[in-house]
């Protein structure tokens, strides 16, 4: 049997930390639907296991699967990421129909948004059309009945020829009726959209002339080679070899026969069934009902009112990031827990046990795996990385991000991207190699390559932030030059990549979900999975950098560097001694940051050049872990490319700003 193959198979079907496991044998329920739906909840229930779930798109980048026993059986239950429609724009949604059409599932579960129904029935269609075991779910009801909307399930049941079920995921509604009508589902064909003659037509003599045995109904494979899907035309192609020019023949003269791409006219034909559904299973139109909630919602998107919301969230996250997590905590565990009894207590017992000075300097003194590397990574950035992905949990489950994402569109348009790279951006704020990994949910190839670099560039991290916010804890005037410099270069050099990298121009759809309170248990719960995964990371290569350093000590060759880097940090105004931070900075950038906390504790930088190595250190180069998923993601010679352009830049960065500051003799 041909089967049909869609996308890398290792890609598409592999899994990621704890959440796979093995289910051979088992029938597969496969979850699809747009982001923002709800699927990641649906999955939970479905398996009794936790998924991250969030209010932005992109949360299920790599498929996830799991075990749930629904009544007697067991299924293995796989959540694709989201998509729009079974025509990929995306790398997400090419994935997620890769799975969807490899996996050859019992049963396809799509999640819908109740309330944008009409629009969520073109995938619905397009299922149907590719005779999928399909279950429809109507999630979000609760939101639609409090905009006025009511939709009759069982007329729209009995419309499309499936099951349908209406849920509220989040409280558990209507989950009893979805795990029931899985157990039950019998495959059987639903309606599909009949076509004009000249359509109609085209498809039913590709269908005849089509060769081989597809996963999905030969209906649709007509339907997609008709609409130019370059993966189905790859996999005819290689089956049927020199007969596919007489299927080339009939695509050719069909678009012909039209003034419009056919696309547009399958979309439109459609879209009037759609239409003409919907008026048969609402029961009453929505109303507009302007609570509070929908109020705020319109005001966090304004052009004007966003400004002033945005800034209150910003300020808060930084009294409790920046003051909290990176002055207060930062400071009772470096100066008190490690600074009075941790530290003075294990370098008594290793210089008791260990007679050697240079075996010593292994384990303690200034650059010892404890002293130095656990210090580091429990005291300095422990603290920084939970208090921002609690901060980030609650802002992500609120559901302001997506709004965040539609304020934000415009200015992102003008450096290459669109309102929905706010979602990489802003999660580098907390961990730039999770971030960089994200980056694949975005359209085009031009905008996964724009928004890696500004992330390897640009965007500092969550704990390098932190220690950055506890060096310039008190200076106000520093703190926003920091930040002003910061914002220049992350849009100067966005507008200048826009300009330079080829590629088409992004469009911008996102789905915007309801604004809800934050569930306590889902903020905990995303929070200890994240510091758990970023603290797991992080802990041993500051260990694995401990040992390097006194490696390079032992043999002159972390001499040697130092020395090198302190001629460009001397150009920049900065003292010697900042080069062993930037020396650090080569192991992650979070590292460095912390070399620099050292030397302003012991005095040897303050005013313009603790400013000035501020911002070199954040333009540094990307770390170790995110130089390694940037070769993964966009390859060799474009992460060897994008480190080349960005060490000699910082520098360049450093050493205009240290001249201007000094220049205009301004006093920090």
């Amino acid at each position: 049997m041909a089967l049909l193959s869609l996308g890398k198979k290792e890609e598409s079907c592999r899994c990621h930390g704890n959440t796979g496991e093995k289910t051979e044998g088992l029938q597969k329920v496969v979850l699809v639907g747009s982001p923002n739906v709800g699927k990641s909840v649906v999955f939970g229930y479905l398996t009794g296991r936790y998924v991250t779930v969030s209010n932005y798109p992109g949360t299920t980048v790599d498929v996830t699967r799991g075990k749930g026993k629904l009544g007697d059986k067991e299924f293995e239950i796989i959540d694709t990421p989201g998509m729009y429609s079974l025509l990929p724009i995306t790398e997400e949604e090419r994935v997620a129909r890769s799975i969807l059409l490899d996996e050859n599932p019992a049963v396809v579960v799509q999640v819908v948004d109740a309330k944008n129904i009409e629009r969520m029935l073109h995938m619905t269609l397009q299922l149907m059309e590719a005779e999928a075991p399909l279950v429809l779910v109507l999630n979000l009801m609760d939101e639609a009945e409090r905009l006025g909307m009511k939709v009759d399930t069982g007329q729209l049941e009995r419309e499309l020829g499936i099951p349908v079920v209406a849920t509220v995921a989040t409280e558990g509604r209507g989950m009893d009726l979805l795990k029931e009508a899985v157990i039950r589902h019998e495959k059987k064909r639903g309606g599909i959209v009949k076509y004009d003659k000249v359509l109609e037509s085209a498809v039913q003599r590709i269908q005849e002339k089509l060769k081989g045995e597809y996963r999905i109904s030969k209906r649709a494979i007509a339907l997609f080679l008709l609409q130019d899907d370059p993966d189905i035309r790859s996999l005819v192609r290689k089956q049927m070899k020199e007969d596919y020019r007489s299927l080339e023949e009939i695509i050719g003269e069909t678009k012909n026969r039209y003034g419009q791409p056919l696309n547009y006219i399958v979309t439109l034909a459609r879209q009037r069934e759609i239409l003409e559904i919907i008026k048969k299973v609402t029961v009453s139109s929505p109303e507009e009902t302007m609570d509070f909630r929908e109020r705020l919602s319109r005001l966090m998107m304004h052009p004007l009112a966003g400004v002033p919301i945005l800034l209150l969230i910003i300020y808060s996250f930084y009294e409790f990031v920046g003051v909290f997590g990176a002055q207060i905590s930062v400071n009772f565990l470096e100066e008190t827990v490690f600074g009075k009894y941790i530290n003075p207590f294990v370098t008594g017992i290793v210089i008791s046990i260990i007679p050697w000075k240079v075996w010593q300097n292994l384990f303690v003194h200034d650059y010892g795996i404890i002293t130095l590397g656990i210090r580091y990574a429990i005291a300095i950035i422990l603290p920084v990385v939970t208090t921002f992905f609690i901060a980030f949990s609650i802002i992500e489950d609120s559901g302001y991000l997506p709004r965040l994402a539609m304020f934000i569109d415009r200015l992102f348009k003008k450096i290459g991207l669109n309102g929905r790279a706010v979602i990489p951006i802003v999660l580098g704020f907390g961990c730039d190699t999770m971030a960089t990994m994200v980056t694949r949910t975005l359209e085009t190839k031009r905008e996964r390559i724009i928004a890696t670099f500004l992330l390897a560039l640009a965007v500092p991290c969550s704990a390098q932030i932190g220690v950055i916010l506890a060096l310039l804890a008190g200076n106000v005037g520093a703190l926003w030059i920091f930040i002003s410099v910061m914002a220049m270069i992350f849009l100067f050099t966005g507008y200048l990549a826009a300009k330079i990298v080829p590629g088409e121009k992004p469009l911008f759809f996102m789905e915007v979900p309801p604004l809800r309170w934050p569930k306590l248990s889902n903020v905990f719960t995303k929070t200890y999975t994240r510091v758990e995964w970023y603290f797991k990371e992080v802990l041993p290569l500051f260990v694995l950098a401990s040992i390097l350093i006194w490696a390079g000590k032992l043999t002159g060759l972390f001499d040697l560097l130092t020395n090198a880097l302190s001629y460009p940090a001397a150009l920049i105004g900065l003292p010697k001694e900042a080069a062993t931070a930037f020396l650090y900075g080569f192991f992650r950038r979070d590292f460095g940051a912390a070399g620099l906390y050292d030397l302003k504790t012991a005095g040897l930088l303050n005013g313009i050049p603790l400013v000035v190595s501020v911002v070199t250190l954040a333009l540094f180069m990307p770390c170790i872990a995110q130089f390694s998923i940037t070769i993964k993601e966009r390859g060799w010679k474009m992460a060897l490319g994008m480190a080349a352009f960005i060490f000699p830049f910082a520098f360049f960065v450093g050493y205009l700003l240290n001249f201007v500051l000094n220049g205009l003799g301004i006093a920090l």
